[in-house]
């Protein structure tokens, strides 16, 4: 691919999988449903997605969790389980020939989603656990590390060292927000810069940085409104890529339904970071 970047002082040329590439020019989308509520949803929706940005031009990679260990009620679902979501986002990654990615919460999990996807997402709460940390970098996939809402720009900085010195230099790191207060997150844009100074690849998550945690009754809320402005100042500053999550009725969705894009609000955001490349 032309443009193609080279990460961590040359060890990772940013090859997620053999067909997509980070590059300095065409960032890369990561998007699909918060849960992986069915087949039938990761599909239609992955489908959508990769339509979308095929037609402009841009790399994506399917992402949806089979389980959402971190929730705020005690009532709220969790989603299909490894077995059934393992089997599941292998499913769409074969019908739809899109590579993907998944949370993983344990040492366990990290080993039998490697087999299968192709990047593994360490969650913000997990991103010290230094034997997730193992685990996800032996498996040889690229890893994903969101950072802690508490967590300095040089903290993560630390993390990816550390996946490095376990012999896996492809990693990402990725800014979601960082705790202003109670229930409210706000985006520090520096550091996005500051993530990437060492050569790191970095990620916005627009719709994560846009909740409102634990704001709601009994669960988060969110600005769903401000993904899109967010998400171009992030490409603005200079980004490999934006994540965000999709779905088909949001307000219907089992998790994160004051975030969730719907299909034509991520069509507005993905033709709008297209229109500043």
């Amino acid at each position: 691919m032309q443009n193609q970047r080279n990460f961590y002082a040359g060890q990772w040329d940013g090859e997620i999988c053999h067909r997509i590439t980070l590059s300095k020019t065409r960032p890369l989308i990561i998007a699909g449903p918060c849960m992986l509520e069915s087949l039938e949803l990761g599909l239609e929706v992955g489908l959508f997605l990769k339509k979308l940005c095929a037609k402009y031009q841009l790399p994506y990679v399917f992402k949806s969790s089979y389980d959402k260990a971190n929730r705020t009620s005690a009532t709220s679902k969790r989603g299909p389980g490894l077995e059934k979501g393992l089997q599941w986002l292998e499913k769409i990654k074969n019908e739809l020939d899109v590579p993907v990615l998944t949370d993983v919460h344990s040492v366990e999990q990290a080993l039998e989603a490697g087999k299968i996807v192709d990047i593994l997402q360490i969650p913000a709460f997990l991103c010290k656990q230094r034997e997730l940390l193992v685990a996800a970098a032996q498996t040889g996939k690229v890893v994903q590390v969101k950072k802690g809402q508490w967590a300095a720009p040089e903290e993560m900085i630390e993390i990816a060292n550390f996946l490095n010195s376990c012999d896996n230099p492809k990693t990402i790191l990725v800014e979601r927000g960082s705790c202003f207060g109670y229930n409210n997150l706000v985006v520090d844009f520096r550091n996005l810069v500051e993530m990437a100074k060492e050569g790191h690849a970095v990620i916005f998550d627009a719709t994560h940085a846009v909740q409102l945690p634990g704001a709601g009754n009994g669960c988060s809320s969110g600005l769903r409104e401000m993904a899109l402005p967010l998400a171009k100042a992030a490409i603005a500053v200079g980004v490999d890529g934006i994540f965000m999550e999709v779905h088909k009725n949001p307000k219907e969705a089992l998790s994160d339904a004051d975030t969730q894009l719907s299909m034509p609000m991520a069509e507005k955001l993905i033709e709008d970071i297209a229109k500043m490349l």
